[in-house]
């Protein structure tokens, strides 16, 4: 089940809501557990008891973590089991099959594939519960006894399949007391419908011109700078709608979850690029991974390796291919360089030079992380930068008709129509009740497209 599904905007939602208040304080989380393994069993009945596994290892580990605070030695062993067995989990069912091709490569050996299916959003909630584990060890967050409690926090529905990523420190005080006001509600349901909005009238309308041009036999130069584009604006207008919905779901029950976008292609250099998307995993990354590496305090060369491996580990998360960790990489390398001398020399540039290195170089990463193969990123890559003809009609055609669309990417791609909503709202009553007509045409256009329509995707499904 997604967020622009009409059985969640019409079935789901309003019952887990009206149950939801209908009980009282005390047994909220308990309605949130069900409601989410409900919500989860919807479309993966198969891995409930996956995940009702990673929430045991989480919340059993977090106690014992506790229970041997002082000894060094035993907490160290205690996380490096809860660690493990999460990875464990994660690595067999996101990558067994790439490890067994990789095997089979090597040694000429013809192991057969497992072809597992891929739990959703398990790489979204096992960083969750590890990072609970590493904080309870930290003295970053308290430890959780209740198991209805942390199952809630962990199997939270509004961000369970694609983040944003909630450490539990940050929603700790949250998970043991919340109040819902009117006023946070109505908020809640703007976040929400504007997240709505990008998802439906904007990702799923230019993901059909880029699936369109990628089932193309053949690309000109304009028809594959132009699928880029596509590509680039589905995956933002997606995740980005999908975090705003999750936040605005989330809002609605009387949580606050941490901004995952802020206007990312914006950005004048790479660095700042990945301190605008997917901030959340950025984060994650950060604190778990980089900082305990040694992040930038042991010199240039082992910041330069730190850097490596977050990258190559980042490329890796999001899918078990060589594409995505290539397009890992690419990134790694453009902030390293950025880190060594780039970051100089961009300085000295003009806003507007800046701004287009980072937008092509974001593109250029798109190739990667849209194509199957590093085949086909070759062959897409070769069209963009002139291995073909400069046009066809396939580009003429698509640039034409999807003009008015690319020039609304464009201004939702600023802050533009944020500030706008914002200065309405608080304009005073007049300036509210347009922002509330605002969100209720774009309900209703929503579920219009919804109702008639058959390209509803979701590509962090992938992920």
């Amino acid at each position: 089940m997604v967020f622009s599904s009409l059985v969640f905007l019409f079935f789901f939602l309003p019952v887990f809501l009206l149950c939801y208040f209908a009980a009282s304080p005390r047994w909220r989380n308990a309605v949130l557990l069900v409601g989410s393994l409900i919500f989860y069993a919807w479309g993966e009945p198969v891995y409930v008891g996956l995940m009702a596994l990673t929430i045991c290892i989480g919340f059993f580990h977090g106690k014992w973590v506790d229970k041997v605070r002082g000894d060094k030695r035993k907490e160290r062993w205690v996380l490096i089991s809860c660690v493990g067995m999460h990875l464990a989990l994660l690595g067999f069912f996101k990558y067994a099959d790439f490890a067994i091709s990789i095997f089979n490569q090597m040694t000429g050996l013809q192991v057969p594939l497992l072809h597992l299916p891929l739990p959703i959003g398990i790489s979204f909630y096992t960083f969750q519960t590890m990072s609970y584990t590493i904080d309870v060890h930290r003295g970053q967050a308290p430890v959780q006894r209740n198991l209805v409690t942390f199952g809630a926090y962990v199997s939270m529905f509004p961000q369970l399949i694609a983040g944003p990523i909630v450490r539990y420190q940050d929603v700790a005080a949250q998970m043991e007391h919340r109040t819902v006001t009117v006023d946070g509600f109505v908020q809640g349901i703007e976040h929400f419908l504007w997240g709505l909005a990008e998802k439906v009238l904007i990702a799923n309308n230019i993901g059909v011109l880029w699936e369109a041009i990628q089932a193309a036999p053949s690309l000109s130069v304009l028809s594959a700078w132009l699928g880029a584009v596509a590509f680039a604006a589905q995956i933002y207008f997606d995740f980005a709608g999908y975090s705003d919905m999750a936040i605005g779901l989330g809002r609605m029950m009387g949580f606050t979850f941490p901004r995952n976008f802020n206007d990312p292609y914006c950005s004048q250099s790479i660095s700042e690029f990945w301190r605008r998307w997917h901030i959340t995993l950025g984060t994650w990354f950060r604190e778990y991974v980089y900082i305990p590496l040694g992040g930038n305090r042991r010199g240039l060369p082992r910041t330069v390796f730190n850097l490596a491996v977050v990258w190559a580990l980042t490329g890796l998360w999001h899918g078990a291919a060589w594409n995505f960790v290539c397009w890992g990489l690419y990134f790694g390398v453009l902030i390293i360089l950025e880190r060594l001398f780039l970051g100089r020399w961009l300085a000295k540039w003009p806003r507007m030079l800046r701004h287009i290195y980072a937008v092509i170089a974001v593109l250029v990463s798109w190739v990667f992380f849209a194509c199957d193969s590093m085949e086909q990123a070759g062959r897409f890559l070769q069209a963009m930068f002139g291995g073909a003809m400069l046009w066809d009609a396939q580009g003429v055609y698509g640039l034409y008709t999807n003009l008015p669309l690319l020039a609304v990417i464009v201004v939702c791609c600023t802050p533009m129509v944020r500030r706008g909503l914002r200065t309405l709202r608080q304009s005073g009553p007049v300036g509210r009740t347009v922002v509330y007509g605002l969100c209720m045409l774009a309900f209703f256009v929503c579920i219009a497209y919804l109702v008639d329509a058959t390209y509803n995707p979701f590509l962090y499904f992938r992920f």
